[in-house]
């Protein structure tokens, strides 16, 4: 998800909060230097689990409960989740959610320790835990029954609204009733026995209880504690009230007054534009996403409007789909303003390196029937082109390049379209015009490799592009060392013409098929760029890994410019490509002045080149 969407012209970003927050975390960072963390030595994580519970006197069960909803077990590397939470406890430090300090001051941790290391973040979400008890029980100890931690769970998620605090402790709730047996990020097996706990809402406080509708499994308990008044009184929450656009979603979807932007004052925050398409605007992709986070990390942020993001759906790894806008309304999701207007969003619970943790058969299968669902609706081709990761969007102009990468090498195309087609969905445009046009799909990019539906680290599925024919011969000019780096690489299913192909003359026994591709081939010119410039390159591919790719092969007949959207304006160019590249194009579109336009998989991203320019 692109956190920092270009938004309409003459909306700003909040900045100064921003900068606010990076200067209190180094102020803060300095004043814990001093200190080591006190991490207890521990075997494995269940050791680690169960320190932590007695140390701090939070229940095992909720521990794991947390780790795995809001980490899978693992850190991430330190990276945020989209609403700023770090690691598998999620600590955050906002107005509403001060855990990564207090969880700091408790440990004598340096913040830094608390965002990387597994076991410490593990023992700041218990000290958190144990806090937040203490200051809605009047410092009271903690309580040893699993069900009398509700209302701590709705204060710890830092929710924006009274009924998103409520619908994360029940996600929280579900999984412990549930129960799991999962893989932690260095290996060891966390098992959660499936208990059936019904947590007592009457602990939590009258403004809350009024307005509390049950979400997901609790929402099946017919307990009496459970309490569920008319879903007319939950205006900023979710319910499952069936005025959803889509049938079986919840409705989580944004009060118009609040966060349309086409509603409020010129200077108020606000998180999309209200719209009537396809009639103001043709509805040409389905945009797929990850979170960077949890589901619950999702609709808590999306419900805050200075957010100034947003998104369609959210899909969680058991299935559930909420909607959070119309699809007739333009979210801010694709980090380009003209594929935000004419793209509905699908954002899915987890993270773009760490995917296989994450996605999952019961996540593909209810996104495949989302998808399907809205190419019907829309009478939309079922192909790569028109269904996109994030990571296939270009960036509007050089100086907001990259866009973002989501969601990443983990995402399996070939298995995703297998269910997207058994739903009734006419077939994918197979045919290409020219025997040249190819696309990668390896074995592993067609089902999980795990058990159960799972995926794991062998179902990596970038493919790496070199100098010369050879895979010693050195990869092409690339912007980042990140496993989700996209500059010197292709994913599954998109089609590229070859020149020539030959074999790995390192002996690999992998194919090396020549290609154009925008290399990022001037990041150490004396004044560095992200200006693409589009060259020939070499793609290696495993055996058994090439399908007939779909589109049409074009080539410039003169030099020109490429652009990240459809309008030939100086700003809105991304790199260049001389005259005789070929390309693969899907299909083309008629700007505001009716010229014609092609897109064109230019590198690892979709990107646009004029009528002009082509030689069919």
């Amino acid at each position: 998800m692109c956190i920092q969407n270009l938004l309409r012209p003459y909306r700003s970003f909040p900045v100064l909060v921003l900068v606010g927050l990076l200067v209190s975390a180094s102020v803060l960072k300095g004043m814990w230097s001093s200190h080591e963390p006190q991490v207890h030595a521990a075997g494995n994580l269940n050791q680690v689990f169960a320190q932590a519970a007695a140390e701090f006197a939070v229940p095992v069960p909720l521990l794991k409960a947390l780790c795995y909803m809001e980490g899978r077990l693992s850190n991430h590397g330190g990276t945020p989740s989209i609403d700023g939470g770090y690691g598998c406890m999620h600590l955050m430090t906002t107005h509403r959610n001060s855990s990564l300090m207090l969880a700091a001051r408790d440990l004598r941790a340096d913040p830094a320790v608390l965002k990387t290391d597994l076991a410490t973040n593990i023992r700041g979400g218990a000290a958190a835990l144990r806090d937040y008890w203490r200051q809605l029980s009047s410092g009271r100890a903690p309580a040893k029954a699993l069900d009398a931690w509700y209302k701590v769970l709705s204060m710890y998620s830092g929710a924006s609204s009274a009924a998103v605090g409520q619908m994360y402790a029940d996600a929280v709730y579900k999984i412990i009733n549930q129960g799991f047996v999962a893989r932690a990020e260095k290996g060891e097996i966390v098992t959660l026995a499936a208990q059936h706990v019904v947590p007592r809402i009457s602990a939590m406080p009258i403004s809350a209880t009024k307005h509390y509708k049950p979400i997901g499994a609790m929402s099946r308990s017919s307990h009496s504690q459970i309490m569920q008044p008319d879903s007319a009184a939950l205006p900023k929450g979710c319910s499952r009230d069936g005025n959803t656009d889509y049938p079986g979603a919840i409705d989580c979807i944004l009060d118009a007054n609040k966060f349309d932007c086409n509603s409020v004052d010129d200077n108020a925050p606000c998180t999309y534009e209200s719209s009537d398409r396809p009639a103001d605007y043709p509805v040409d992709f389905v945009g797929i996403h990850d979170i960077e986070g949890s589901a619950m990390d999702a609709i808590n942020y999306f419900h805050n409007v200075k957010a100034a993001v947003s998104t369609h759906y959210v899909v969680d790894t058991d299935g559930t789909v909420y909607q959070i806008m119309h699809d007739t309304d333009i979210a801010y999701h694709m980090g380009n303003y003209w594929y935000n207007q004419r793209a509905i969003g699908i954002e899915h619970a987890g993270y773009a390196a760490t995917g296989y943790q994450w996605y999952n058969a019961a996540m593909y299968l209810a996104s495949a029937k989302l998808v399907a669902y809205l190419l019907k609706k829309y009478h939309l081709p079922f192909d790569r082109a028109h269904i996109i990761g994030h990571g296939d969007v270009p960036a509007p102009s050089v100086a907001l390049m990259p866009n973002h990468v989501d969601p990443g090498p983990y995402w399996l195309w070939g298995y995703y379209f297998s269910l997207i087609g058994a739903q009734d969905t006419p077939d994918a445009r197979h045919t290409a015009f020219s025997a040249n046009v190819i696309s990668v799909d390896p074995p592993f990019n067609r089902v999980p490799v795990g058990s159960g539906g799972q995926e794991t680290e062998a179902n990596y599925n970038f493919f790496s592009l070199y100098n010369g024919p050879s895979t010693n011969s050195g990869l092409v000019p690339h912007a980042g060392h990140s496993i989700t780096d996209e500059t010197s690489n292709i994913e599954p299913g998109i089609s590229y013409a070859y020149t020539n192909v030959a074999m790995d003359q390192a002996s690999t026994g992998m194919a090396m098929y020549q290609i154009w591709y925008g290399v990022e081939s001037h990041l150490k010119d004396k004044k560095p760029s992200h200006l693409c410039s589009a060259r020939q390159v070499w793609l290696a591919v495993p055996p058994g890994s090439i399908s007939r790719g779909m589109g049409m092969l074009i080539a410039l007949g003169t030099a020109t410019k490429v652009y990240g959207k459809p309008e030939q304006k100086n700003d809105y160019q991304i790199g260049d490509a001389p005259q005789r590249a070929i390309f693969v194009s899907a299909f083309g579109v008629q700007d505001d002045k009716n010229n014609y336009w092609y897109e064109i998989n230019f590198n690892h991203r979709q990107a646009w080149v004029p009528e002009t320019a082509v030689n069919l």
